[in-house]
């Protein structure tokens, strides 16, 4: 999937893609986790499988990532919202989000995460989800 730059970014923020994940897609680094997390989420409905490997922190990075899809199985993303952003020290973060979507013609499904990340040498990396209770 394609996107204009001057279209509403699909992370739900009020800018246009080129002023807000489109830059960080593009190279520049992340000012900070949420901004990563969002980029992370437009990078999954724009299918961008180089960044989501290339913003994993290395120790928990897949190998490979595939997000092809089945025919009539096509991932409809339909917004997210952050729920909690905070530092939890100098260099690591926690962001909690919903992210909605739907699959071929089925309902909605709501995916609630609650994300760790890591600054490594200036640069934001995801880490991992950690457990619900």
């Amino acid at each position: 999937m394609q996107i204009s730059p001057t279209s509403p970014c699909p992370c739900g923020h009020d800018r246009a893609f080129h002023q807000c994940c489109g830059r960080l897609l593009a190279g520049e680094p992340a000012p900070d986790a949420e901004a990563l997390m969002r980029s992370r989420y437009s990078a999954y409905v724009l299918k961008d499988v180089d960044y989501l490997l290339a913003s994993w922190h290395p120790d928990t990075r897949p190998s490979q990532l595939s997000l092809q899809e089945a025919p009539g199985q096509r991932t409809q993303w339909l917004g997210l919202s952050v729920k909690q952003s905070q530092l939890t020290g100098e260099d690591t973060a926690q962001v909690q989000f919903v992210a909605r979507y739907r699959v071929g013609g089925g309902s909605a499904v709501k995916m609630s995460e609650h994300s760790r990340f890591v600054r490594l040498q200036g640069r934001w990396y995801y880490l991992d989800a950690l457990e619900h209770p």
